[in-house]
C-alpha cells in the first residue's frame, strides 16, 4: 500500500528508582515498588533508545520491536495505575524526580541531542506521559500492520485513537495545574484530540486501500476520502485556535503532515467526484471539480520530504490527465459550460472509522507506605 506515513517522535526520560522515596512499609509493598522501578528501567531504555538487544521470556515469539515495547509498556501500566490508586499516601512525597521530555517541539541539533527536561513531581505526571508512549506505540504499530494485516492495522489505529481520546478527555483536565511552565505539548488536551482524530483518518486510509482494490464505486470513495480530510480538518483546528501562540514550537513536519495528508485525500475526493460526473454526462461539471483540486493542490505540495512529495505529485498528475481527457470530450461532444466557485459540486463526506474506549487495567495489590 501507498500511503502518506508519519512516525511521531518518542519523548525522553530520566531513571525513576521508587524505592528511593516512597518508603515501603513491608516486604510485600518494597518488592511491589522494586518490580515498578525495574519495569520502569524498561520503559526509560525504550524511549531513550540504550535498551541493549535482549530477549526476555515474556517477549519470546513477538518479532517486531513495537510488539516488544507494547508488551513491556503492557506490564509497567497497571502496577503504575495501582500506585496511583494510592497517591493519597504517597502525595507528600516531593522528590520523585519525574522528568520528561518533549518529542513534538521544534528542536535544534543540540537540542536533539541534549534535550529539555520537564520535572513534575507528581506520579500522574509519569501516567500521563508513559500512557501517551503507549498511544504512540500502538499507532506505530499499526503502520507496521498496514502492508500485512490491513484488518488488524485498522483496529490497532482505533486503539491507539481510543487512548489518545482517554488522555484528552479523563486524565489531562485533572493534570492542569501541576503541570510545568511552558508545559509539553504531549500534555495537553487539544493535541492529544488531534491525535486521536489523525488516528481515526489513518485507519479510514487502510480501509479506503482495501475498498480501492476490491473496486468499490467511485461515488462511495469519494465520500470516504472526504471524510478522512473532514477528520484532518478538525484535528488541525485543534491546534491553529490554540490562542497565545500555544503551539507555535510544535514540530513544523508534523503540522506539515497533517495538512498535506488532509489535501491529498481532499485532491482524491474530487478526483472521485468528476469520475461520478463523468459518467453522469456532466463532463463539465467534471472539468470544474478538477480544475478546483489542482489549483488547491499547488498550494499544499510537501516541502520536504520525497516520499510525500512523490505520493501527492502522482495523485496530482493523474488528477491533470482526467482534466485533459474530460476537457477533450467537453470541447469534442458535450459542449457544456465549465462551472466555476459556489457552482461547482463539492464532495460529501463519510466517517466509518470510530475510536475503541480505552479502559485502564489496574494490577489490584495492596501498597502499604510509612507515614
Amino acid at each position: 500500500m501507498t500511503m502518506m506515513q508519519y512516525v511521531i517522535p518518542e519523548p525522553k526520560t530520566k531513571e525513576i528508582v521508587f524505592e528511593k522515596t516512597l518508603q515501603a512499609a513491608g516486604p510485600v509493598t518494597l518488592e511491589e515498588v522494586k518490580d515498578l522501578t525495574s519495569k520502569r528501567k524498561i520503559i526509560e531504555e525504550s524511549v531513550n533508545k540504550t535498551r541493549k538487544v535482549v530477549t526476555d521470556a515474556t517477549t519470546i515469539g513477538l518479532t517486531s520491536a513495537c510488539e516488544k515495547d507494547l508488551h513491556r509498556l503492557g506490564q509497567y501500566i497497571p502496577l503504575l495505575f495501582n500506585l496511583v490508586h494510592y497517591t493519597d499516601k504517597i502525595k507528600r512525597v516531593s522528590n520523585l524526580k519525574i522528568r520528561w521530555s518533549s518529542g513534538l517541539i521544534s528542536q535544534t541539533l543540540i537540542q536533539r541531542t541534549c534535550p529539555k527536561f520537564f520535572q513534575v513531581d507528581n506520579i500522574m505526571f509519569e501516567l500521563g506521559m508513559v500512557l501517551f508512549v503507549y498511544a504512540v506505540k500502538l499507532r506505530e504499530r499499526a503502520m507496521e500492520l498496514v502492508s500485512t494485516d490491513s484488518k488488524k492495522s485498522v483496529t490497532v489505529y482505533r486503539e491507539a485513537s481510543g487512548v489518545f481520546h482517554h488522555l484528552s478527555h479523563e486524565l489531562l483536565p485533572s493534570l492542569k495545574l501541576c503541570l510545568p511552565p511552558g508545559k509539553l505539548p504531549e500534555l495537553t488536551p487539544p493535541l492529544c484530540s488531534c491525535l486521536s482524530l489523525l488516528c481515526l483518518a489513518e485507519g479510514q486510509a487502510v480501509t479506503i486501500e482495501n475498498a480501492e482494490e476490491s473496486g468499490k464505486s467511485a461515488s462511495l470513495l469519494s465520500k470516504l476520502h472526504f471524510g478522512i480530510s473532514q477528520y484532518l480538518s478538525e484535528a488541525y483546528s485543534h491546534l491553529s485556535s490554540r490562542p497565545n501562540g500555544e503551539y507555535k514550537d510544535l514540530s513544523t513536519r508534523f503540522l506539515e503532515y497533517v495538512t498535506t495528508m488532509g489535501a491529498l485525500h481532499e485532491l482524491k475526493s474530487q478526483k472521485h467526484l468528476a469520475e461520478v460526473l463523468e459518467s453522469e454526462d456532466r463532463v463539465g461539471e467534471a472539468v470544474g471539480v478538477l480544475m478546483r483540486a489542482l489549483a488547491a493542490a499547488k498550494k499544499s505540495t510537501p516541502s520536504k520530504d520525497d516520499k510525500w512529495i512523490s505520493i501527492f505529485k502522482k495523485e496530482r498528475e493523474e488528477v491533470a490527465k482526467n482534466m485533459a481527457k474530460y476537457e477533450k470530450l467537453n470541447d469534442s461532444m458535450m459542449l457544456q459550460k465549465i462551472p466555476i466557485d459556489r457552482e461547482i459540486p463539492f464532495p460529501k463526506g463519510a466517517k466509518i472509522v470510530n475510536l475503541i474506549p480505552y479502559t485502564p487495567t489496574r494490577l489490584v495489590r495492596e501498597l502499604r507506605f510509612k507515614s
